[in-house]
């Protein structure tokens, strides 16, 4: 009898493998705000970016890195973004940086302004960045 190979869970983590054409950042994009928008805590890596969603609505892409930071959706708004992209190259109008402190998500905006965001999961985004980071 033939069993079919089992697909894992652990939490709610999973992973699967894109070829390089199904790729596209943009579709990540509309993912990840769509997952803020139902209010689903999401992390997904996609090449050198981590996206993630918030039980808050929220909605960011990182270059963990550069450390730079776009938001992508506020309280399930999607926000304005610039973002480019083709077969070989995208580019991100960041405009941004980040910092993680312990349990703290830092933005600071262009102008050096910081806002200090709790209950981001940052200790998830760490650990899933230190699994893919040695890839880049």
């Amino acid at each position: 009898m033939k069993r079919k190979g089992k697909k894992t869970r652990s939490g709610r983590t999973s992973r699967r493998m894109l070829a390089r054409k199904d790729m596209s950042i943009g579709g990540e994009v509309a993912h990840i705000i769509r997952r803020a928008q139902a209010h689903d805590s999401r992390i997904v890596t996609l090449g050198p970016l981590l996206f993630f969603s918030t039980q808050t609505g929220d909605a960011w892409v990182l270059d963990p890195e550069e450390h730079l930071a776009l938001c992508l959706a506020r309280d399930g708004e999607p926000l304005p973004v610039q973002i480019t992209e083709t077969e070989e190259t995208f580019g991100i109008g960041w405009g941004s940086e980040y910092r993680i402190e312990g349990d703290l998500f830092i933005h600071v905006t262009a102008d050096r302004r910081e806002s200090v965001i709790q209950g981001y999961p940052v200790a998830e985004i760490e650990r899933r960045w230190q699994r893919v980071s040695p890839l880049f």
